[in-house]
């Protein structure tokens, strides 16, 4: 990771769970870290944290709501004056609502598809013409995808979930192709966790509480800091090794 230290990394959704445990790991790596979130106090809460612990990085919070176009590119804006550009994008903001296609509110399938899929690829495309313009040709563009985007569990409340899910195992491999058509070093990953103990499980199942806290009772999760170890091994890899798609559950874990 010396490479990459004094460089900066945008993560989304950095206030809670695995954004939060990214953001900070990579703090603790020497990186200047734009974090971003719509709850932007939490992530303020991060910093000074990270600051108190003495940690040789820095985060940045910056207050965006990933399903408004101008304000992604506000901070893209902003992230190109005051720290010259992004080096990693780490996609990691996501959502669930259990809304399943039989009966879902169209409302809530948008606002899936909108941060899910959409913010996802407009910061991967501002992330990716930032570094076009510097000339950085090793910068890395992470999207946390999950193993739901590789199979269909038969829950209904996850089935809309999971399609906007698949869409990300694709974009990632359209990215890995256009990069290459660019003739260009720049690396496209995806990481796939199965259950994790984050705010995930609690906030799909707000409307019952027992079906949320019986998510992490029947084994041993995953937890936010095994997806946080992953991002840096992938940002570790040599320069000529590019890894398309970590997979990784909880040892208990069925399927």
């Amino acid at each position: 990771m010396e490479r990459w230290r004094g460089r900066v990394a945008l993560v989304t959704g950095a206030s809670v769970g695995i954004g939060a445990a990214i953001a900070v790991e990579l703090v603790r790596l020497g990186m200047k870290v734009v974090g971003c979130a719509r709850d932007v106090g939490k992530i303020q809460k991060l910093a000074a944290e990270c600051q108190s612990a003495g940690h040789p990085g820095v985060l940045v919070p910056f207050k965006c709501d990933l399903t408004k176009e101008e304000e992604i590119l506000s901070m893209f804006a902003a992230i190109k004056e005051q720290h010259k550009g992004v080096d990693v994008c780490i996609n990691n903001a996501g959502l669930a609502h259990p809304e399943p296609l039989l009966s879902g509110k169209t409302s809530a399938w948008k606002n899936m598809m909108d941060v899910n899929i959409l913010g996802l690829s407009i910061c991967t495309r501002e992330a990716y013409q930032s570094m076009k313009e510097r000339n950085v040709d090793d910068g890395h563009i992470i999207n946390i995808n999950s193993m739901s985007g590789h199979r269909v569990l038969p829950s209904a409340s996850t089935h809309f979930y999971s399609a906007t899910k698949f869409a990300v195992t694709a974009l990632t491999e359209g990215l890995r192709q256009e990069l290459r058509a660019e003739k260009t070093h720049i690396r496209a990953t995806s990481i796939s966790p199965g259950l994790v103990e984050t705010e995930f499980g609690p906030r799909l199942f707000k409307d019952n509480p027992d079906k949320a806290a019986s998510l992490y009772s029947e084994y041993k999760p995953l937890e936010a800091k095994d997806v946080a170890s992953s991002v840096v091994y992938v940002l570790s890899a040599p320069p000529h090794v590019q890894i398309g798609d970590i997979q990784m559950r909880a040892t208990e874990q069925v399927s």
